[in-house]
C-alpha cells in the first residue's frame, strides 16, 4: 500500500535543530538541512516541512521541552515528542551523530516503533514545574542541613535527641565558638537553613493555594480520599501524570511511574467530607488492603522496602480508578 507521508527526524539543540526527511513509499533519505534553533529558523522549519506535503515530525525530549513542537502544532503540522528511554537500541551501534539520530528517528517513527510522549499544555507545565520547583528547594534544604551537621560534629558538638526539632533547634542557636571564624561559619549554615525553610513555606503556600483552582481542586480531593495523601503529594499525581483517561488499565500507570510518591498521615474522615460515595468506598478498600499487605509482607520476613514498593504498585492502580471517577 503507498503511503504519501513524508517522516521527518529532528534533533534539537540549543543552537540548532538537524532535520532529516523519509520517503513514506521507499523509505530513501529525501533530504537533510540544518536551521537556527531560532524565531526566524522555527519559521522557516516549517515552511521547509509545509513544503514536503503530508509531513509527520518528530523529535526527542530534552532541554530544550516543547517549545518546537507547539510551535509546529501552531503551524499545522503534526509533531511527535518521544522519551529518549523509549527509543529502542541496537547493541554496538555506537556511532552517534546529530544526522545519524534525526534519520534514526523519522526511520522507526515510519515503522511506528515510537511511542509518543503526553506533551502538557503550557498551563500544565507551569503547575508541574511549580512541583518540582518544591522538590528541589526540599533537596536544597537537606544539603544545608547536612552541611551544618556535619560542621558541628567536626567540632565536636552533638545533639542527645532528635535532629530539627525545636529543642536541637534552640541548642544550635545557643552555641558559641571561640574562634571567630567558626562562629561566623554557623551563623552562614543556620542562615542558609533558614532561607531553605522560607523558600519551602513560600512554594507550599502557592501550591496549597493552586491545589484551589476550580479545574484542579476535584481531581486533587478525589486523590486526598487516600490515606497517606495530601495535597502536595496530590498535586504531584495530577501534575505529572497530567490526564489518568490515557492510561488503558492500572497496569499501564504501574509500568509508567514504578512508584508511587505518598506521605504518612493519620485519620481520614475529613479528607473525605463531600466525596462522592464510589469515591470514599474505593479509598476505604485501599486504606484496608494496603495495610493488610504491608503487614503480611513483613510478617513473612520481607524487608520493610520491599513491602513498600509492593504497596506503592498496589496504590498506583487505586490512584488510577479514583483519577477516573
Amino acid at each position: 500500500m503507498s503511503d504519501s507521508t513524508t517522516w521527518v527526524g529532528m534533533d534539537v539543540h540549543k543552537e540548532n535543530i538537524v532535520t532529516v526527511s523519509i520517503s513514506g513509499d521507499s523509505g530513501t533519505v529525501m533530504t537533510r538541512w540544518e536551521t537556527p534553533n531560532t524565531a526566524k529558523g522555527k519559521e522557516r522549519l516549517a515552511a521547509r516541512i509545509a513544503g514536503l506535503g503530508k509531513a509527520r515530525c518528530v523529535y526527542e525530549a530534552g532541554p530544550c521541552g516543547y517549545d518546537l513542537r507547539r510551535f509546529l502544532d501552531g503551524k499545522g503540522i503534526p509533531c511527535d515528542v518521544i522519551a529518549p528511554s523509549l527509543i529502542p537500541t541496537k547493541p554496538g551501534d555506537r556511532i552517534k551523530t546529530d544526522r545519524r539520530d534525526a534519520e534514526k528517528l523519522a526511520r522507526m517513527h515510519r515503522m511506528g516503533e515510537l511511542t509518543a510522549i503526553c506533551v502538557p499544555t503550557p498551563a500544565q507545565e507551569a503547575l508541574r514545574d511549580l512541583v518540582r520547583a518544591r522538590e528541589d528547594a526540599n533537596e536544597d534544604l537537606v544539603r544545608c542541613r547536612h552541611r551544618l551537621q556535619k560542621f558541628l560534629l567536626r567540632q565536636g558538638r552533638r545533639f542527645e535527641g532528635k535532629s530539627w526539632t525545636r529543642e536541637h533547634w534552640r541548642w544550635v542557636r545557643a552555641l558559641t565558638f571561640d574562634d571567630a571564624n567558626a562562629g561566623t561559619v554557623l551563623a552562614e549554615y543556620v542562615l542558609a537553613v533558614d532561607q531553605q525553610l522560607e523558600r519551602v513555606a513560600r512554594l507550599d503556600a502557592r501550591i496549597e493555594e493552586e491545589a484551589q483552582n476550580p479545574g484542579i481542586a476535584p481531581a486533587v480531593a478525589r486523590l486526598k480520599t487516600l490515606r497517606g495523601v495530601r495535597t502536595l503529594t496530590a498535586m504531584t499525581i495530577h501534575s505529572e501524570l497530567i490526564d489518568l483517561s490515557r492510561f488503558a488499565s492500572p497496569r499501564d500507570l504501574m509500568s509508567f511511574i514504578g512508584l508511587v510518591p505518598s506521605e504518612y498521615s493519620s485519620g481520614g474522615k475529613q479528607r473525605r467530607e463531600g466525596q462522592p460515595p464510589e469515591v470514599i468506598e474505593t479509598a476505604r478498600k485501599a486504606e484496608v488492603r494496603l495495610y493488610r499487605k504491608f503487614t503480611r509482607l513483613v510478617m513473612r520476613g520481607k524487608r520493610t522496602t520491599v513491602a513498600a514498593v509492593a504497596v506503592a504498585r498496589e496504590l498506583a492502580g487505586f490512584v488510577w480508578v479514583i483519577g477516573r471517577i
